[in-house]
């Protein structure tokens, strides 16, 4: 048997719109590419004007170092230059070293503790994931947050503003087009058929409906049904007169007149007619007794006869054998399916448009009522704590592995034009900190030996 499929629209407008989407989503990537690409190389820029500058400052320092320390013994006062300069420089190439062995090893020699971001990447990686699991994501920091941020307020009130619940509407119905688009039919037809089976064909059937009998008996919801059927009895009648023909009068004998089983016939007839319209008039007609007797009687063995459970169960499973449960689970799926499918395929469906209108509706609400805001914001609170300690260590594993997975050298590339800007200004405070300090002791070592 070939399973319905679910009609989608043209197909040709469908792919249309796929490629569409396709190509403005390949466009936005490559914007944000180019626009990466242009913050590091602006970074890269600004990383080697920092190097030369911070370089020449050692530099010149090594130049007045060289010039005071020649002339020194001619002018006197030029000691006190060549101590500042003579700090400067080691307060450069001091830091220098530092700044450098965050990223490689210093003139190329392996000297222990130097090219520490690539060769002890993996333990900065558990470590950045130990620090964001304890600090970022405890239950007391999580609850402190959410705390004093109105969730579903912030929330409310934006999707109150024009178009953005038709924005979450068009997302979230392009989202389960989709879904269906990705489910495999024959699956999901076994899928329906095991839940039908499960859930509608193997339970008893009898003691259910008996016991629905007895609550329609007792409530008197019955009498409508009986009424429709009087009537419904009465209309064909009028429709068909001559349907009793021969009904009574072809059991006369054959002697007897043909007027007779005209007669017969038509007295039959009206006879049964007068019947029908007294019971639709008389609340209590005998008939009508009877008719409830028989159906409380029925509704009783159908929870407690065997023979009348065994009976019903054995019609349910001849009428619902195992091809006719596949064609209907097929043809359920099927049904669902293309329904769903095409109301959130279009864009102006009634669906669609009540599912915007819902949600607007109840944004409103939400940000109207405080206590309805107050007791949304706290059961986002306690799902969003359940998750975080449920999921607390699995989420900074993300981190430990993502960093695992960088490869050292495109890892320590990239940390250094992100923070070797700044890191640069290290060595520039080391110069100028390194002069005043050289020429500081030197003073003070000058004042002493002339003290003494």
């Amino acid at each position: 048997m070939t399973t319905p499929t679910a009609r989608t629209g043209d197909p040709d407008s469908d792919d249309r719109q796929s490629a569409g989407r396709r190509r403005t989503e390949r466009e936005r990537l490559e914007r944000e590419r180019a626009e990466a690409e242009r913050r590091d190389a602006e970074r890269r820029r600004a990383l080697r004007s920092m190097k030369v500058l911070a370089t020449s400052l050692l530099a010149v320092a090594a130049v007045i170092f060289a010039v005071s320390f020649a002339l020194q013994d001619r002018y006197p006062w030029l000691g006190f230059v060549r101590a500042a300069a003579e700090g400067a420089m080691v307060g450069a190439l001091a830091d220098w070293f530092a700044v450098t062995a965050l990223f490689k090893h210093p003139l190329g020699l392996r000297i222990p503790h130097t090219a520490i971001i690539p060769t002890r990447k993996d333990e900065i990686g558990e470590t950045l994931g130990e620090f964001v699991e304890t600090e970022f994501l405890s239950d007391d920091v999580v609850a402190t947050r959410l705390a004093a941020y109105d969730v579903s307020g912030a929330a409310a009130r934006w999707l109150t503003e024009p178009g953005n619940a038709r924005r979450v509407v068009d997302e979230a119905s392009g989202a389960v087009v989709g879904f269906f688009g990705l489910l495999d039919d024959d699956r999901m037809r076994e899928a329906v058929e095991a839940v039908v089976r499960t859930h509608v064909i193997e339970p008893e059937w009898a003691p259910p409906i008996g016991r629905l009998g007895e609550r329609i008996l007792s409530s008197g919801g019955h009498h409508a049904a009986v009424d429709l059927l009087l009537d419904r009895f009465d209309d064909w009648l009028v429709i068909h007169p001559d349907a009793l023909s021969n009904l009574v009068s072809g059991r006369l004998p054959s002697w007897l007149p043909s007027f007779v089983d005209r007669l017969v016939d038509e007295r039959v007839y009206q006879e049964l007619r007068r019947f029908v319209a007294d019971v639709r008039r008389d609340p209590t007609h005998r008939a009508r007794r009877a008719i409830d007797g028989y159906l409380a009687e029925l509704s009783d063995r159908l929870q407690h006869d065997p023979d009348t459970i065994a009976g019903l169960e054995a019609a349910k499973a001849r009428a619902f054998d195992d091809p006719r449960i596949r064609e209907l689970a097929a043809q359920a799926w099927a049904a669902a399916r293309s329904a769903a499918v095409d109301a959130l395929s279009d864009p102006d469906s009634e669906l669609r448009n009540r599912i915007s209108a819902a949600l607007a509706d109840a944004a409103a609400r939400v940000v109207a009522d405080p206590e309805l805001r107050a007791s949304l914001n706290q059961r986002i609170s306690g799902a969003a704590g359940h998750l975080v300690s449920t999921y607390r260590h699995d989420i900074a594993s993300v981190i430990t592995e993502t960093v695992r997975g960088w490869d050292p050298a495109e890892t320590t590339d990239k940390i250094e034009v992100q923070v070797g800007r700044d890191l640069q200004f290290i060595r520039i405070n080391g110069t100028v900190v390194g002069a005043l300090a050289g020429l500081a002791i030197y003073a003070v070592a000058t004042g002493v030996a002339a003290a003494f």
